[in-house]
């Protein structure tokens, strides 16, 4: 396909307005502007329901020479709200691709903007914290009118801030389904958020058999099952605003099974405990984020994404959570672990792919309890 190019327009709640060119789909797009710093790896990024409702600034300057490739996504289609990118890809070089990602993003009715300076509209992001923002591409391709961008910024008022907002179940499956080798060694149930495909791959190579529940399943539901562990998923939205999955998890830890958390499945395990989540100024977006392990003292690279952390003042009032890993641009907390309890999560993607697998270790270390407590019980 042909990309139509048409004038489009970007604007952000503090007022300031960017002038571009469309890609992807035509239309009006709005949500809460994030960038990211990765350099390859844009459709997993493009694919991964964390970022469902928001629209998504590229900081690499070139994006989308590469197209797409049907089997490396973690979603069926794209979750992101929009997209922002300096130079824009109509041509796919990849050998073994399926096509290029302006028809990836139409068929998905993403709508986007480029041939904006995104390297200016990231420190403005920086300097001025997480917003919403609006993109809007002109079918009549015609250049905005001072009207259409009074109008335009009156619809942007009326978009819901992300700090409050749930998310999860906008993304997440409505009914369980498996994953994996029904004769594998271990089963693992897994309560979805907005899971990555790449979690489930990750507990099927490890010999784990996955049943993925849904949202509303039940403590009883799931432990009908007779799991072995039970991993709770990355996804959307403000934690705090899912009281009941909350209440949930808290039941699940209670059954002394092995539990994993990754990001939104980290930040739901501190709430069940008692801690407390902010919303960060801006979040960590990006596949080289440094993350220190202060159980081994090594250092590893990480995925990130995410715009809530969990506050350290109320792990300091926890005595029976212990924090594990630390973020080493800004000391924010990227693990934990419940001492009494075989649980632990973290704030950060350990089956991030393209990559980087540095933490790749995590999944191996909720198998071995898992592998451990079976021990204990038989």
């Amino acid at each position: 396909m042909i990309r139509d190019i048409q004038p489009a327009v970007l604007i952000l709640e503090d007022g300031t307005v960017f002038h571009g060119k469309s890609c992807g789909a035509v239309g009006i797009t709005t949500g809460e502007i994030a960038f990211n710093t990765a350099m390859t790896g844009y459709q997993e990024v493009f694919t991964d329901p964390s970022y469902y409702g928001q629209v998504l600034v590229m900081a690499t300057s070139h994006i989308g020479n590469y197209g797409v490739k049907s089997d490396e996504i973690e979603s069926e289609n794209c979750k992101v709200a929009g997209v922002i990118i300096k130079k824009f890809s109509d041509v796919a070089s990849r050998i073994g691709g399926n096509g290029t990602l302006q028809d990836y993003l139409v068929r998905d009715n993403v709508v986007g903007i480029c041939d904006i300076d995104t390297r200016s509209l990231v420190r403005h992001i920086r300097q001025a914290g997480a917003m919403n923002c609006i993109i809007a591409a002109n079918a009549s391709k015609g250049e905005f009118t001072d009207a259409e961008i009074t109008d335009l910024k009156a619809k942007l008022k009326a978009v819901p801030s992300m700090d409050g907002l749930e998310l999860s179940s906008k993304v997440a499956a409505t009914e369980s389904f498996y994953f994996g080798n029904p004769d594998a060694e271990l089963k693992v149930a897994v309560l979805d958020f907005g899971i990555k495909k790449n979690i489930l791959r990750c507990l099927d190579e490890r010999g784990a058999y996955c049943k993925v529940f849904p949202l509303d399943a039940t403590k009883e539901e799931i432990l009908a099952w007779n799991p072995d562990g039970i991993m709770f998923s990355n996804g959307p939205g403000d934690p705090s605003a899912m009281p009941k999955t909350i209440a949930l998890v808290g039941q699940l830890i209670e059954s002394n099974l092995p539990c994993f958390g990754i990001c939104l499945g980290h930040q739901i395990i501190g709430l069940s405990q008692g801690l407390k989540t902010i919303k960060m100024f801006n979040g960590h977006r990006g596949i080289n984020h440094p993350i220190k392990n202060l159980i081994t003292t090594k250092c590893e690279i990480t995925s990130q994404n995410h715009g809530f952390v969990i506050s350290p003042d109320s792990i300091n009032a926890n005595p029976n959570v212990e924090v594990t890993h630390i973020h080493l641009n800004d000391n924010t907390i990227a693990g934990i672990k419940i001492k009494n309890k075989p649980v632990f999560s973290v704030q950060y993607h350990p089956e991030a792919s393209a990559g980087p697998h540095d933490s790749r270790y995590l999944f191996d270390q909720f198998i071995e309890n898992i592998k451990a407590a079976k021990l204990v019980n038989a």
